[in-house]
Protein backbone atom coordinates (compact mmCIF):
# COMPACT_ATOMS: atom_id res chain seq x y z
CA UNK A 1 0.00 0.00 0.00
CA UNK A 2 1.33 3.37 -0.93
CA UNK A 3 2.24 5.67 1.49
CA UNK A 4 -0.27 8.44 0.75
CA UNK A 5 -3.26 5.97 1.44
CA UNK A 6 -2.11 5.08 5.05
CA UNK A 7 -1.36 8.83 5.72
CA UNK A 8 -4.91 9.83 4.25
CA UNK A 9 -7.34 7.15 4.91
CA UNK A 10 -5.71 3.85 4.79
CA UNK A 11 -2.78 1.64 7.06
CA UNK A 12 -3.54 -0.57 9.81
CA UNK A 13 -4.72 1.66 12.43
CA UNK A 14 -6.15 5.48 12.05
CA UNK A 15 -4.85 7.62 15.13
CA UNK A 16 -6.99 10.71 15.08
CA UNK A 17 -5.10 13.98 14.19
CA UNK A 18 -5.93 15.63 18.26
CA UNK A 19 -4.35 12.69 19.61
CA UNK A 20 -1.07 12.77 17.76
CA UNK A 21 -1.14 16.70 18.73
CA UNK A 22 -1.22 16.45 21.91
CA UNK A 23 1.00 13.85 22.93
CA UNK A 24 4.24 15.28 24.21
CA UNK A 25 7.64 13.63 22.00
CA UNK A 26 9.14 11.64 25.11
CA UNK A 27 5.64 9.83 25.46
CA UNK A 28 5.51 6.02 24.03
CA UNK A 29 5.28 5.01 20.29
CA UNK A 30 1.51 5.36 19.38
CA UNK A 31 0.81 2.09 17.18
CA UNK A 32 0.83 3.22 14.01
CA UNK A 33 2.44 2.26 11.03
CA UNK A 34 6.08 3.44 10.15
CA UNK A 35 5.81 5.69 7.25
CA UNK A 36 3.16 7.88 8.89
CA UNK A 37 4.90 7.65 12.28
CA UNK A 38 8.24 8.95 10.04
CA UNK A 39 6.21 11.83 8.64
CA UNK A 40 4.91 13.34 11.79
CA UNK A 41 7.99 13.28 13.68
CA UNK A 42 9.72 14.45 10.79
CA UNK A 43 7.87 17.71 10.40
CA UNK A 44 8.00 18.06 14.10
CA UNK A 45 11.28 18.22 13.36
CA UNK A 46 11.28 21.09 11.50
CA UNK A 47 11.80 18.77 8.49
CA UNK A 48 10.29 19.79 4.63
CA UNK A 49 8.39 16.47 3.19
CA UNK A 50 7.95 16.42 -0.55
CA UNK A 51 6.00 12.90 -1.49
CA UNK A 52 6.60 11.80 -4.88
CA UNK A 53 5.48 8.85 -7.05
CA UNK A 54 7.89 8.77 -10.37
CA UNK A 55 10.94 10.61 -10.99
CA UNK A 56 9.59 13.23 -12.77
CA UNK A 57 7.87 14.31 -9.69
CA UNK A 58 11.12 13.87 -8.10
CA UNK A 59 12.01 16.71 -10.18
CA UNK A 60 9.39 18.87 -10.68
CA UNK A 61 9.64 18.74 -6.90
CA UNK A 62 13.34 19.61 -7.01
CA UNK A 63 12.69 22.17 -9.55
CA UNK A 64 10.39 23.68 -7.09
CA UNK A 65 12.51 23.92 -4.64
CA UNK A 66 15.12 26.18 -6.16
CA UNK A 67 12.59 28.11 -7.46
CA UNK A 68 11.30 28.74 -3.59
CA UNK A 69 14.62 29.58 -2.63
CA UNK A 70 15.81 31.52 -5.58
CA UNK A 71 18.96 28.82 -6.05
CA UNK A 72 19.34 28.84 -9.62
CA UNK A 73 22.76 30.27 -9.76
CA UNK A 74 23.42 27.82 -7.02
CA UNK A 75 26.12 25.25 -6.76
CA UNK A 76 25.24 21.95 -5.48
CA UNK A 77 27.30 19.96 -3.52
CA UNK A 78 27.48 16.79 -3.39
CA UNK A 79 30.08 13.73 -2.63
CA UNK A 80 27.67 10.90 -4.21
CA UNK A 81 28.98 10.99 -8.09
CA UNK A 82 25.93 8.16 -9.16
CA UNK A 83 23.36 10.94 -7.58
CA UNK A 84 25.48 13.95 -9.41
CA UNK A 85 24.62 11.30 -12.62
CA UNK A 86 21.10 10.85 -11.80
CA UNK A 87 20.62 14.52 -11.98
CA UNK A 88 22.81 15.45 -14.50
CA UNK A 89 20.19 15.97 -16.90
CA UNK A 90 18.43 18.73 -14.70
CA UNK A 91 19.87 22.45 -15.14
CA UNK A 92 21.97 22.15 -11.79
CA UNK A 93 26.09 22.45 -11.06
CA UNK A 94 27.61 20.33 -8.95
CA UNK A 95 31.11 20.45 -6.80
CA UNK A 96 32.38 18.32 -4.58
CA UNK A 97 34.41 20.81 -2.16
CA UNK A 98 31.29 22.26 -0.02
CA UNK A 99 32.94 25.47 0.30
CA UNK A 100 31.90 26.17 -3.04
CA UNK A 101 28.22 25.72 -2.07
CA UNK A 102 25.23 26.44 0.47
CA UNK A 103 23.41 23.29 -0.71
CA UNK A 104 24.24 19.91 0.03
CA UNK A 105 22.92 17.29 -1.93
CA UNK A 106 22.37 13.35 -0.50
CA UNK A 107 21.33 10.15 -0.32
CA UNK A 108 20.43 8.41 3.25
CA UNK A 109 20.93 4.96 4.51
CA UNK A 110 17.45 4.87 6.48
CA UNK A 111 14.27 6.78 7.84
CA UNK A 112 13.91 6.44 11.33
CA UNK A 113 10.21 6.66 12.19
CA UNK A 114 10.83 6.51 15.80
CA UNK A 115 12.38 10.05 16.22
CA UNK A 116 12.15 11.58 12.49
CA UNK A 117 15.53 11.17 11.85
CA UNK A 118 17.61 10.56 8.67
CA UNK A 119 20.47 7.72 9.12
CA UNK A 120 23.25 8.26 7.16
CA UNK A 121 27.25 7.03 7.34
CA UNK A 122 30.77 7.74 5.25
CA UNK A 123 28.65 6.23 2.11
CA UNK A 124 27.09 10.28 2.16
CA UNK A 125 29.35 12.28 4.74
CA UNK A 126 33.31 10.56 3.88
CA UNK A 127 35.29 12.06 7.27
CA UNK A 128 32.96 15.22 7.27
CA UNK A 129 31.25 15.82 10.59
CA UNK A 130 27.27 17.74 10.17
CA UNK A 131 28.87 21.15 11.46
CA UNK A 132 30.90 20.93 8.19
CA UNK A 133 28.33 21.06 5.73
CA UNK A 134 26.12 23.95 4.03
CA UNK A 135 22.93 24.98 6.30
CA UNK A 136 20.67 23.62 3.17
CA UNK A 137 20.13 20.03 2.96
CA UNK A 138 17.84 17.70 0.26
CA UNK A 139 18.01 14.56 0.79
CA UNK A 140 16.72 12.24 -1.53
CA UNK A 141 15.21 8.64 -0.41
CA UNK A 142 12.53 6.29 -1.04
CA UNK A 143 10.44 4.12 0.82
CA UNK A 144 11.95 0.94 1.61
CA UNK A 145 14.47 2.76 3.09
CA UNK A 146 11.99 3.37 5.88
CA UNK A 147 12.40 1.44 9.04
CA UNK A 148 11.14 2.03 12.51
CA UNK A 149 13.84 2.53 14.73
CA UNK A 150 18.30 3.33 14.72
CA UNK A 151 18.73 -0.28 16.02
CA UNK A 152 16.60 -2.01 13.22
CA UNK A 153 18.62 0.42 10.72
CA UNK A 154 22.04 -0.17 12.02
CA UNK A 155 21.19 -4.18 11.73
CA UNK A 156 20.24 -3.48 7.90
CA UNK A 157 23.50 -1.19 7.91
CA UNK A 158 25.73 -4.40 9.26
CA UNK A 159 23.98 -7.20 6.95
CA UNK A 160 24.53 -4.89 3.75
CA UNK A 161 28.18 -3.53 4.31
CA UNK A 162 29.47 -7.19 6.44
CA UNK A 163 32.86 -7.18 4.50
CA UNK A 164 33.35 -3.24 5.37
CA UNK A 165 30.66 -1.54 7.75
CA UNK A 166 30.99 2.29 7.02
CA UNK A 167 32.15 4.58 9.75
CA UNK A 168 30.85 8.14 10.72
CA UNK A 169 27.47 6.59 11.36
CA UNK A 170 25.40 9.44 12.70
CA UNK A 171 21.41 10.76 12.78
CA UNK A 172 20.35 13.96 11.33
CA UNK A 173 17.64 14.87 13.51
CA UNK A 174 17.36 19.00 14.19
CA UNK A 175 16.50 20.86 11.56
CA UNK A 176 14.66 24.37 11.67
CA UNK A 177 13.22 25.33 14.92
CA UNK A 178 9.20 24.64 14.64
CA UNK A 179 6.79 25.58 17.79
CA UNK A 180 6.71 21.84 18.90
CA UNK A 181 11.04 21.64 18.79
CA UNK A 182 11.87 25.27 19.76
CA UNK A 183 12.26 25.00 23.55
CA UNK A 184 13.79 21.64 23.68
CA UNK A 185 16.71 21.57 25.54
CA UNK A 186 17.84 18.05 23.57
CA UNK A 187 18.35 20.64 20.42
CA UNK A 188 21.16 23.25 22.44
CA UNK A 189 23.72 22.75 20.64
CA UNK A 190 23.36 20.95 17.44
CA UNK A 191 23.72 21.76 13.61
CA UNK A 192 20.12 22.89 12.70
CA UNK A 193 19.83 22.66 8.82
CA UNK A 194 17.14 23.83 6.28
CA UNK A 195 16.24 20.40 5.28
CA UNK A 196 13.73 19.01 2.59
CA UNK A 197 12.84 15.51 1.45
CA UNK A 198 12.45 13.94 -1.41
CA UNK A 199 10.57 10.57 -0.83
CA UNK A 200 10.11 8.32 -3.92
CA UNK A 201 7.81 6.03 -3.53
CA UNK A 202 9.23 2.32 -4.46
CA UNK A 203 6.68 -0.29 -2.94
Amino acid sequence: MRLFDKLFGGGKKKVPKEQVETRGQHMPDLQIPVDEKFTINFKRNGGKFLYCDSFDEVYANLDNIIIENKWQDQTFFTMDDRLAERFSERDISFTDIPSRSQIFFTTCEHLIAQNGSILVCSNQLKERKLNELPSNLIVFATTSQLVESIGEGLKIINKKYKKQIPANITTIKHFLPTDENSDDFLTYGSSSKNLYLLLLEDL
